[in-house]
């Protein structure tokens, strides 16, 4: 298989063939490319050409064209594939809930641990008394930890603040750490995450507040990619979450949903509607929602770790997705409640042993259909012409050992946006 710009047609970006600031030879290649069988994979010896940060040319080696290139390196047979992309994370937070965590171990049930004053709204005091810096030095790992791993980019979502201030605070720390760390980072307002203390009784009025308040401050400020909510009987109702998505779509934005997490409330449906780049978690949607959200274009975010930490049974429709066309991508879901998980790498095997997906859907999911879960489909999540380069280097046997092993550090080397960045 030969992937130029030759071969791809004039839509893509115009990059010149001879000019070439970086050429990764003698490696194998697994492009990820959509409607590609078996990876993707060039067949035998293969290369990369990379300019400015973007992929020139990938094929066989031996069809390399005339070129000049600044810098010339053997990956000595390992394999590259794109770097991985988490594409849900509530990774910036205040406290822990591990005490918690011991407590229902122990048999104290969830609600007897919420009256104490524990579950979500401990995470949320502790959010919202804790410095940006803070909220900074206590992400940081967690997102190193994932650059470890080979992600690329990482979506971080608010909504441990439930206040103006901390909401607008934790998308400021989201922004610090994205000026500050090798990986991209995209963020994400989830200011609907539950009803706060200041509005208890009255959803309608936090939503109202958000809409009005922090939406537009949001926009202006240019803090969020995206707006999420989480449409749950413990949580927002569907005409809540359409009020909040209309505003949010009239501001530019746009949207993606927790749906159907705990119960079949038509999130599938609603997300849908709104052309909503995702919606995750999704075990209990309908038949109908699936193909709505197949009709849309919407991405089937799954979220194993919490599948696994909540002790779930019901999965979610995979073959329902499957037979609809589903583009399917997997994530972390990383939180100090539901999901204390900082490993792609152990995400992508535990949809692989939980949700019976294979190894080359658990990559898929955790490439490019990750990417199109974050919109960015056109500049990311596959290794194409036209494409940031952004790549990940094994030292594996084949691509279907990243959702096989876990605690093993396979990683070689990192380079994004054309840059090798550390491992």
């Amino acid at each position: 298989m030969i992937t130029s710009l030759a071969t791809v047609g004039k839509s893509k970006r115009n990059f010149g063939m001879s000019e070439w600031d970086l050429l990764l030879t003698n490696a194998r290649i697994a492009t990820m490319q959509d409607g590609e069988a078996d990876y993707g994979i060039v067949d035998g010896s293969a290369a990369m050409a990379i300019r400015d940060g973007r992929i020139v040319w990938v094929g066989p080696e031996s069809d390399l064209p005339e070129h000049h290139t600044t810098e010339q390196r053997s990956m000595a047979g390992r394999w590259i594939t794109p770097a991985l992309i988490d594409c849900h994370t509530h990774l910036i937070f205040g406290g822990d809930r591990a005490a918690e965590f011991e407590q229902r171990l122990r048999g104290v049930s969830y609600e007897d641990i919420a009256r104490a004053g524990g579950g979500i709204m401990s995470t949320v005091r502790a959010t919202r008394d804790a410095s940006a810096d803070e909220l900074f030095e206590a992400a940081l790992p967690r997102v190193n930890a994932l650059a470890s791993e080979g992600v690329g980019t990482v979506e971080i979502k608010s909504g441990y603040g439930l206040d103006r201030a901390t909401e607008i605070r934790m998308l400021e720390v989201a922004r610090r750490l994205g000026a500050t760390s090798t990986i991209d980072i995209r963020t994400t307002l989830l200011a609907a995450h539950t009803v706060p203390p200041e509005f208890d009784g009255d959803a309608d009025g936090y939503i109202e507040m958000i809409c009005e308040k922090l939406l537009p401050e949001v926009a202006e400020r240019e803090l969020a990619d995206a707006v999420d909510a989480y449409c749950e009987s413990i949580a927002f109702s569907g005409p809540q979450v359409a009020r909040l998505f209309a505003a949010a779509t009239a501001l530019g934005l746009p949207v993606k949903l927790h749906a159907d997490q705990l119960s079949d409330g038509g999130g599938a449906e609603l997300a849908a509607y709104f052309n909503a780049l995702s919606a995750d978690h999704l075990e209990y949607a309908s038949p109908k929602g699936v193909r709505a959200l197949s009709e849309a274009g919407s991405v089937a975010v799954l979220l194993p770790g919490a599948f696994l930490t909540l002790g779930e049974t019901q999965l979610p429709p995979i073959e329902a997705m499957r037979a609809n066309g589903m583009a399917i991508a997997i994530a972390t879901d990383c939180n100090p409640g539901t999901s204390p998980i900082c490993s792609l790498r152990t995400t992508m095997m535990l949809a692989s042993r939980l949700f019976r997906l294979t190894p080359e859907e658990c990559l898929a999911g955790a490439t490019r259909n990750a990417a199109r879960a974050l919109g960015l489909q056109d500049d990311r999540g596959t290794l194409e012409p036209g494409k940031r380069a952004d790549v990940a280097v094994w030292d594996i046997s084949h691509p279907r050992e990243l959702a096989y092993w876990t605690g093993t550090p396979q990683l070689a080397e990192m380079i994004l946006g054309g840059q090798t960045s550390p491992s």
